[in-house]
């Protein structure tokens, strides 16, 4: 009865609506929550000093060791556009190409494209009170253009789904159309190259090197995939295309993203391995494919992946030296393995 009564007043207390605008699930711990959030929200203080600190002066961002150990301890959201444009190249894009992103808009039209687009508009975070269409404003429309111009930008990708959350989240984050256009340049353009192409090499590739990385590292788990003939795609491909959006909660995909647009894609690999890591017991009594797959959503829920800062301790920690020459060499025969397989 107790713990009922503080359950209910922890719902009492923190707001139904997350600050980025989603509504809270029907099973969303409360109190779980509000005394994890206790302890961040000192930590999230400490952070937002030390980084008023660093940025003082309005410059640009200077890639540095220190900004690399701040980072990988959260950047404040009120910095965060600020960071991600200049760590990722963004922002040096956007200067160079003054006007380009309107003029993307005005170009030739597209139906095929903007049907593509249209059609997902609905499916984009319908429990987002920003994304609804009765909000003011509403960020549908904001959506649509960043998609259309990154469609005519490159048309070798055009559209694909897992954009539309990726360019959802950069927009809650920047509350800027041409930053969230030139975020998702980066990360489409150069630090997940081929992953939103027809062919998808990119992604298949970086799931193949998981198989390998999961080899090494955790053997058993990779035993019991090999055993049910299951592939890694079927468990992790939305992990990758939506980079853990819907996955995982929002303000632990936030601080992964701090670190994706500074360090690149190998952090992808190191957030998955620390899942199954974390889960290896669990993920080892499944008995069939069905088992396997629930497990691999259950080890998305939960208190180790809400405490967003004692996760991303964990990702540096967890999976060992995962050096980025390794990974090259592990992405080459992937990709060559791949290619020869049609």
């Amino acid at each position: 009865m107790e713990s009922a009564g503080r359950a209910q007043a922890a719902r009492d207390r923190v707001p139904r609506i997350d600050p980025y605008g989603f509504e809270r699930p029907e099973d969303f711990d409360y109190a779980a929550y509000e005394e994890f959030f206790s302890t961040y929200l000192a930590i999230l203080t400490r952070r937002a000093i030390k980084w008023s600190r660093l940025l003082k002066g309005g410059g640009g961002v200077q890639k540095s060791m220190t900004l690399k150990r701040y980072i990988r301890k959260g950047v404040p959201l009120e910095h965060r556009a600020r960071v991600w444009m200049g760590v990722s190249g963004a922002q040096a894009q956007m200067d160079r190409n003054p006007g380009y992103y309107r003029h993307l808009l005005q170009g030739e039209r597209d139906d095929s494209l903007e049907e593509a687009i249209r059609t997902d508009m609905n499916r984009t975070f319908p429990d987002n009170v920003r994304f609804r269409k009765g909000s003011e404003p509403c960020l549908q429309r904001t959506l649509y253009n960043v998609l259309l111009a990154y469609g005519h930008h490159n048309r070798g990708v055009g559209y694909c789904q897992g954009m539309n959350f990726i360019a959802g989240y950069l927009i809650l984050v920047t509350r800027s159309e041409e930053e969230s256009f030139w975020l998702l340049d980066a990360l489409v353009g150069r630090i997940l190259p081929d992953y939103y192409s027809p062919s998808m090499l990119g992604l298949k590739t970086d799931q193949e090197v998981l198989g390998e990385l999961v080899r090494t590292k955790l053997p058993a788990v990779a035993a019991l995939m090999d055993s049910h003939g299951l592939l890694w795609t079927l468990v992790v491909s939305r992990w990758f295309i939506c980079l853990f959006v819907d996955v995982l909660p929002v303000e632990t995909v936030l601080r992964i993203w701090d670190c994706l647009f500074n360090e690149g894609s190998k952090i992808i690999f190191r957030v998955v391995l620390t899942l199954i890591k974390q889960h290896q017991a669990l993920i080892l009594e499944a008995t069939s494919v069905p088992d396997i797959c629930e497990k691999f959503k259950e080890i998305t829920k939960g208190s180790f992946v809400t405490e967003c800062h004692t996760f991303m301790q964990k990702i540096f920690s967890e999976p060992g030296s995962l050096s980025r020459a390794g990974i090259a060499r592990l992405r080459e025969r992937c990709r060559a393995r791949l290619l020869a397989q049609g």
